[in-house]
This record gives C-alpha cells, sequence and structure tokens, in this order.
C-alpha cells in the first residue's frame, strides 16, 4: 500500500509539474525594450527629454503661448495615452502636457527604486522646471490625482489650479481590486509576473475599472499589456507597490487653497464615491461632479463627457 501511495504521489507531482511548465511556456512574457514599442506608442507629437537621468516619453500639445499650461497625470500601470479624449478636446484652446511617469509607460523605473510620493513630487518639478513651466494647472487620475496633490503641496505657487479624477490620497477600503494589482502583491507570484503575464489578467483588470466593461476593446488591452512589458516596469510597479504611503498625505489634503475640480465615477469599485465626497469636504470651495455610469478611469471610458465638464471649470478660473 505504502508503495502505491507513493507512485500515486510521484505522479501527482509529475502532473504538477508539467502543468506548471505548460503554463510558464504559454504565458512566458519577456520584457520588450523601448525601441520594440516607440513605434506603436511613441508616434510624433511623442517626444523623450531627459529628466533626473531618465529618458521621459512626453507629449506637449496645442497652444505654445498658453501661459498657464495644463499638466495631467496618469495612474497606476496606466500612460499618457489614457488623455487622448482630453487632449482632444482641449488642445484647440490650451496648451496640454502629458507624460509617463516613473515605472509607467515607456519612462520605465527610478534609478534608485525610490517611489515615494516625495521623490515623485521632486520629479515633477524638475520635469515642469525641464520645460520651463512656472505656473500650470494639474489634473491627475488615481495615483496621478496623488502625485499631482503632492507637487501642489510641496510648491504651492506653482499651481493655480487642481482637477482630481477618482484620485487616491485617503486609505483604501476598495469593493473590488483588480486581480493584477493583487498578484503584485503577492511575493511569489509578484516575483513570478516579473516575467510571466497572461493577457488575460491584463485584460480583466481593465475592464474592472470601467463602469461599462464593453467598452474595453482589444486594442485597449494591447496598450496596457505591451507597456507593461516595457523593460523594468513589472519589477518597478512590485517597488512602487511595497511603497505604498496609505495616508501620507491624508491631513494635509485641508492645505490645499487653488480653485478644485473633483470628478468620480459612481460605479468606481477601486477608490469608491465616499473618496470624493470626502475631499469635497476638506479641500474648500472646490466642486464635485459625479457620473453615475461610469468607473474608476472616467477620462479614459467617456472623454468628451468628462471633458465637458473640465472645460466649464477652466472657464471660471481664468
Amino acid at each position: 500500500m505504502m508503495r502505491l501511495l507513493l507512485k500515486i504521489a510521484a505522479w501527482s507531482l509529475a502532473v504538477v509539474v508539467v502543468l506548471l511548465v505548460a503554463a510558464l511556456a504559454a504565458f512566458w512574457a519577456p520584457d520588450r525594450s523601448v525601441a520594440e514599442l516607440k513605434a506603436r506608442w511613441a508616434p510624433p507629437p511623442s517626444v523623450f527629454i531627459e529628466v533626473d537621468g531618465m529618458q521621459v516619453h512626453m507629449r506637449d500639445e496645442g497652444v505654445r503661448d498658453d501661459p498657464l499650461p495644463i499638466v495631467l497625470i496618469h495612474g497606476t500601470s496606466a500612460s499618457l495615452h489614457t488623455w487622448d479624449g482630453w487632449v482632444e478636446g482641449l488642445k484647440s484652446t490650451r496648451r496640454v502636457i502629458r507624460l509617463d511617469l516613473p515605472a509607467f509607460g515607456l519612462t520605465g523605473p527610478f534609478a534608485d527604486n525610490d517611489y515615494t510620493l516625495a521623490h515623485y513630487a521632486r520629479f515633477m518639478h524638475d520635469f515642469l522646471d525641464k520645460l520651463g513651466v512656472q505656473r500650470c494647472v494639474l489634473a491627475g487620475n488615481s495615483f496621478g490625482g496623488q502625485v499631482a496633490m503632492v507637487t501642489l503641496l510641496a510648491r504651492p505657487v506653482r499651481v493655480d489650479s487642481l482637477i482630481l479624477v477618482d484620485s487616491a490620497g485617503y486609505p483604501l477600503a476598495p469593493a473590488d481590486i483588480p486581480i493584477g494589482f493583487r498578484l503584485a502583491r503577492m511575493p511569489v507570484v509578484g516575483q513570478m509576473a516579473r516575467h510571466v503575464l497572461p493577457r488575460f489578467i491584463v485584460e480583466d483588470s481593465t475592464r474592472n475599472v470601467y463602469g461599462d466593461p464593453t467598452r474595453v476593446t482589444p486594442q485597449l488591452v494591447d496598450r496596457y499589456y505591451e507597456l507593461t512589458l516595457r523593460a523594468g516596469n513589472r519589477r518597478a510597479l512590485g517597488e512602487r507597490i511595497k511603497q505604498i504611503e496609505v495616508d501620507a498625505i491624508t491631513d494635509r489634503i485641508p492645505q490645499i487653497k487653488v480653485p478644485t475640480l473633483i470628478l468620480w465615477g459612481g460605479r468606481d469599485k477601486l477608490i469608491p464615491l465616499e473618496a470624493g465626497q470626502r475631499f469635497s469636504r476638506d479641500i474648500a470651495g472646490s466642486r464635485l461632479q459625479v457620473f453615475d455610469d461610469l468607473g474608476h478611469v472616467p477620462h479614459e471610458e467617456d472623454p468628451v463627457r468628462t471633458v465637458a465638464a473640465v472645460q466649464s471649470f477652466l472657464q471660471t478660473v481664468k
């Protein structure tokens, strides 16, 4: 009986190993170089500029002599492309600047692996210095909203007004975390994810942040998938998640005194509407607009309606 049990155990282990090897082979996804990705994801007007020793992927469009450019900051695992619709709506009357934050898109990781908010704030000011931007409107989604706020709080005179889109900033109480984020938090799986990336996980995570998942197209999934594969991004995401500062600026949010527009998707499962309502209470004079049918990335899901709210806001803060 013992020999039989040992044989069954050995065969079971062999089957598990074969299945694991097959899964690794099926989902093996090596890093891709910037050179490989540029043709599809960085055509003109994309440029790369040197900031803090990095080649930062950015786009600078619209009215060249606009004294108050709009600077757009994306969220975790996104890229400057998330703002395409807003740029189309704004560039005929405003100068619009957007970038891939370090750790994401085509910019790639910080050399020192420091993904604290303070480091991102310094980077943003160095980026604006490089472009000669003295004052601007800052807009950010999710983690990008948090970066926008710490950038403002580090040098308030530089920011004329603020737009927060389903922004981070308070301790999270998510109704549902995308599977990609959950896996990245698991040490062993996180290590494997540096070499393996099933496309269906990226698709599931993208659909999770939309109010209407049917709006997620194969081309959109391609973008999130391929830019995640940019050399260094998966390792950097793991480091970024380790260094999340849950309530680093919560107590400082009431210090924000500039005109502030808060846009929120009513179906946001990652950062629920309660956070948007709290921003509205904590930032004196701010205005909150909710889009009941949209999710965590309302600017991407329905750029026409959301940018109309931005245009209306900008008219009032001239």
